[in-house]
Order: structure tokens, then C-alpha cells, then sequence
């Protein structure tokens, strides 16, 4: 028989675990904050001497250059295409069929349900 391990030992299991492992950081955090380091003393950079600034160079001017104008080239007209005109076809007229009237169908009448009266009592 296969033995079926109960779920709720293994989150008991995993919830000591987890703080039992806390306890150990707080505790090493704790002491960290209590000790004092020595004050080391600040080091001094050297004074750098003071570089001096050089001018701004200065481009020439570049002249715009302008594109000649070239003319505009003068196309030839191309003539529109004519379609040739097809004769109109006539259709031949079809001939009208009388249809003969169908009689609207008469519902029967039914005399209408009479209702009797409830009794009162004296």
C-alpha cells in the first residue's frame, strides 16, 4: 500500500522553517546596528589648475547654390480612343398570362361561449 504524505505537515514544516530563518537575520542585523566603526578622515583632492578656454572656431559661409531652370518639354496629345457603338438588341415582348383568381377561404363562424353566473349566496 502506497503511503500518502498529509499536506498540512509540510506547510507546519515550511511556516517553522521560514521563521526560524528570519529570527537569525534580525538578530545579525541587530548587531551590525551596535557597532561603531572608526571615523576615517576625509581624503583631500589636489587643487587642478584652471584650463583655459579656447575660441569657437568660425566656418565660412557656404554660398546657396541655385539650380538652373530647364524647360518644360512640351508632349504630344495622344488622341482618345473612340469605342465602336453596337446596335441596340430588342428584346421580344412576352405575352401576359391571365392568372386565375384562388377564393379567399371563409372561416366558419362559432356562436360565442356563453359564461354562466356564479350563484350569490343569501
Amino acid at each position: 500500500m502506497a503511503y500518502h504524505h498529509n499536506p498540512s505537515f509540510f506547510l507546519l514544516l515550511l511556516i517553522t522553517l521560514s521563521l526560524a530563518s528570519s529570527y537569525a537575520f534580525q538578530a545579525e542585523a541587530r548587531h551590525l546596528l551596535e557597532i561603531t566603526l572608526p571615523e576615517l578622515p576625509k581624503p583631500e583632492l589636489p587643487h587642478l589648475p584652471e584650463i583655459p578656454t579656447l575660441p569657437k572656431p568660425e566656418f565660412p559661409e557656404i554660398p546657396k547654390t541655385e539650380l538652373p531652370t530647364l524647360p518644360k518639354p512640351e508632349l504630344p496629345e495622344i488622341p482618345k480612343p473612340e469605342l465602336p457603338t453596337f446596335p441596340k438588341s430588342e428584346l421580344p415582348t412576352l405575352l401576359k398570362l391571365d392568372i386565375p383568381a384562388i377564393p379567399k377561404p371563409e372561416l366558419p363562424t362559432f356562436p360565442k361561449p356563453e359564461i354562466p353566473q356564479v350563484p350569490k349566496k343569501p
